[in-house]
């Protein structure tokens, strides 16, 4: 969705037909093994990226919404079932085509995968994955389309992603660059959380 098909999954969305796509985002390729992927975030490892992802996670939800006409809308069923839920029924219930971004833990994010749910919750509670909804049938009742669902973060987003393989990993061979690339991801997360905040407070 993110890389080798985003050709088809945008043509799609420009379609303006009325199509449901689920993307679960494990920020990796992972059928193919645990690569870097445009859905990789700053400073996680993966097989071609053994040093850390240099460069910022593609924001895939943005890009569908500049089009207008598209309901889009991230969530994480593990922190926010209502959320996820309303996600759903606004997406199936909206006559053209709807995309929604599920947080999805990995194996290769060397996790305990029976505690995924849990995982999610954190991912939210200290704003590495930010949850929201974007309906552009409001806009025809006069309000805004965006809404963003996440509160402010709480957590230590540090002390989440150390708890990962992926970026315990490059703590562990490279702390110098690890360093550099946690700040500048944890940079990158509060940036993208106050630039959803603005669009949410747009009157």
């Amino acid at each position: 969705a993110y890389d080798i098909g985003y050709g088809g999954l945008d043509h799609v969305l420009a379609s303006g037909e009325d199509v449901n796509v689920l993307v679960l985002d494990t920020e990796v390729y992972s059928n193919t093994g645990g690569q870097a992927s445009k859905s990789t975030p700053t400073g996680s490892v993966a097989k071609f990226a053994s040093s850390g992802k240099r460069v910022k996670k593609k924001d895939l939800g943005m890009m569908a919404m500049s089009y207008g006409y598209v309901y889009v809308a991230q969530v994480a069923m593990g922190s926010n079932k209502q959320q996820f839920l309303n996600a759903i029924v606004e997406a199936e219930k909206y006559h053209g085509p709807s995309l929604i971004i599920a947080y999805a833990p990995c194996i290769n994010h060397g996790i305990n995968m029976s505690k995924s749910q849990d995982e999610e919750k954190r991912a939210v509670d200290c704003g590495y994955w930010q949850l929201y909804r974007y309906n552009p049938t409001l806009k025809d009742e006069g309000k805004n389309p965006f809404t963003l669902d996440s509160k402010e973060p709480t957590g230590d987003y540090q002390e989440f992603i150390l708890g990962e393989n992926r970026y315990a990993a490059l703590k562990q061979q490279f702390p110098e660059e690890a360093a550099t690339l946690f700040a500048r991801a944890e940079q990158e997360a509060k940036d993208k959380y106050d630039y959803y905040k603005k669009l949410n407070d747009m009157e």
